[in-house]
């Protein structure tokens, strides 16, 4: 699985963890694991640094899988180290 920060075109930014052989470069996104939406930042990097230093002054939503995720407008790669804040926020 790779680790990937999603924005869309209605301003939605989501953090999820895609199949290592998803094609990441289309519009409408399926199969996403673990789902985080980032429901607001104050990191003062951007969603771009979320993506490499994780979800710091963040607050973040519950996870889920997110089946189909539409009108994307950009991927990032997320860090090793970003991840693992990420994906052990609520423990």
């Amino acid at each position: 699985m790779k680790n990937i920060l999603v924005t869309t075109k209605h301003r939605g930014v989501f953090l999820a963890q895609a199949d290592d052989d998803a094609d990441i470069s289309l519009k409408t996104l399926t199969g996403l694991k673990n789902g985080i939406m980032v429901i607001n930042w104050r990191n003062g990097k951007g969603v771009q640094g979320i993506a490499v230093d994780g979800p710091e002054n963040c607050k973040l939503s519950a996870m889920s899988d997110i089946p189909v995720l539409h009108d994307v407008t950009a991927v990032f790669s997320v860090t090793d180290a970003a991840a693992e804040k990420i994906w052990n926020h609520g423990k």
